[in-house]
């Protein structure tokens, strides 16, 4: 059977093809649009998906209807009157088959246990809002999802984090990762005040006051810094995810499998400083968010573990992976692009569409920061072989190919491109079964220099999507002056 799994109308549109259990294709439409967060899918990324063949089955990532209820009850009336916004309508443009609707929250489980290694797991879900959902805990357990706890809207953990990225003046549902990185730059002095004015401390996630419109005027005239309010908004996420994780343990305490999905699985900080302290196996995929429920969708209506051979899903760009090339330009110019082989799926480059650099310059951070137009105060992460990893970093746990652990440098001075204001970085652990090319360019470069690592950020500047294409490699390299292999 060949399931078509799709999200789209939200934010960050997606399509996904399974076959069986295997994974053919899974991709983000912003890639193909040029439209960074694309709500929209679009004539590209659909023609790729349906060149896999006729899809049998339709799987879309959440229950439209019983969204609009939870729109109706919070006054968004145009989105909850608006006929646009129905799957079954939108997607005749490329197929005309009948749709098979996923919970929202069902997609997020299903897209984390069914490519996990576990039999049986606790899956919990975390995100901005599903329909209603807001927070579940599920039981993995032989090929089945039971959903045993949920918390609903407008209890949102991450609607408060987005609250939050909005009152420091980011876009919401976007640039909560730029928060969590401000949060270093910080220190949480108002975190009780955020407690005690926003939360109620006599449930285990229950907020006083709906923020799915943000804070208002919450605290402008305090003086409060920004980076204070990071630091503090961090703190806060990381004490309610403690209970969280801990009532997990409570309602499956003989399972010592953890599955994590949903946006909120995106805070690295809060990843290393609460999950990994309380599960020693966890599995998060590396699309956790609304764009990997594409997969998600696909996942459920399949009904079984998927064969998860890496996030390597996407565009490919044909090729041998370019290592003398690489070398060559990171031994002379210090910063290269790389454009090769498929696309990762999901926010972070793993090799495949990055831009590389010499982590051990004190100028290279600044560098690559100016090239994509980021704020300067943000930090990259390094990619490093699997073998060396905790020669030079303090690690959460085993390996991280997905960049979902952030782990203390034990050399800062060294590689001061890869640290952080507080000596952390979000590390890569790259093998050669992750990706053989990337690995065994890292090795070059290791046996050239002597560092086992390169600083490795993604292939766009900031606000624009990942370059996907041989024409969008071009098209970099031709607008920032970087040299671009592929």
């Amino acid at each position: 059977m060949r399931v078509l799994g799709i999200n789209c109308l939200n934010h960050d549109a997606a399509v996904s093809v399974v076959e069986d259990n295997k994974i053919l294709f899974a991709a983000h439409s912003e890639r193909y649009s040029r439209v960074k967060n694309d709500m929209h899918l679009n004539d590209a990324i659909m023609q790729e998906a349906l060149s896999f063949g006729e899809p049998d089955l339709v799987a879309y990532y959440e229950r439209p209807w019983l969204k609009k209820t939870r729109q109706l009850y919070a006054g968004q009336w145009s989105e909850a009157f608006s006929a646009e916004n129905l799957p079954a309508r939108y997607l005749k443009k490329w197929i005309n088959k009948k749709i098979t609707y996923i919970d929202h929250h069902k997609s997020h489980a299903a897209a984390g246990y069914y490519t996990s290694p576990f039999k049986e797991a606790v899956v919990l879900v975390i995100d901005g809002i599903g329909e209603w959902d807001v927070l579940t805990i599920w039981h993995g357990k032989d090929e089945n999802l039971k959903k045993i706890y949920s918390i609903k809207y407008p209890n949102s953990l991450g609607l408060f984090y987005s609250a939050m990225t909005q009152h420091v003046d980011l876009k919401p549902c976007e640039e909560e990762y730029i928060l969590m990185g401000m949060s270093a730059w910080g220190k949480p002095v108002h975190s009780d005040r955020f407690y005690d004015d926003l939360f109620s401390k006599n449930d285990l996630l229950k907020l006083n006051y709906n923020l799915h419109k943000g804070l208002g005027s919450y605290g402008e005239n305090e003086g409060w810094e920004q980076f204070d309010i990071a630091s503090s908004a961090q703190k806060v996420t990381e004490d309610v995810l403690k209970n969280i994780f801990h009532k997990c343990k409570t309602l499956l305490p003989h399972c010592e499998n953890m599955v994590y999905m949903g946006g909120v699985a995106l805070n690295c900080v809060a990843n290393s400083t609460v999950a990994s302290k309380i599960y020693n196996n966890i599995w998060i995929m590396p699309n956790p968010g609304d764009a990997g429920s594409s997969l998600g969708a696909a996942a459920a209506a399949v009904g079984s573990h998927l064969e998860w051979d890496g996030p390597f899903l996407g565009t490919e760009i044909v090729g041998e992976y370019p290592i003398s090339d690489l070398t060559n330009s990171l031994l002379e110019d210090k910063i290269v692009g790389v454009a090769n082989g498929r696309a990762e799926f999901g926010p972070r480059a793993l090799g495949n569409r990055s831009l590389l650099a010499d982590p051990r310059g004190p100028e290279i951070k600044d560098k690559v920061n100016e090239i994509k137009k980021r704020q300067k105060f943000r930090p990259f992460a390094p990619s490093i072989l699997e073998e060396h990893a905790h020669e030079i970093f303090d690690m959460p746990v085993s390996k991280v190919p997905y960049m979902q652990y952030i782990a203390k440098c034990k050399h800062p001075d060294k590689y001061p491109a890869i640290c952080h204001v507080d000596n952390t970085s979000r590390v890569q652990t790259v093998s050669e079964k992750d990706n053989p090319g990337y690995y065994n360019l890292i090795k070059n470069f290791y046996q050239k220099t002597g560092c086992p690592m390169l600083l490795n950020t993604s292939l766009n500047i900031k606000g624009q999507p990942i370059v996907n294409t041989v024409d969008d490699a071009k098209a970099f390299a031709k607008h920032y002056g970087v040299k671009v292999m592929y």
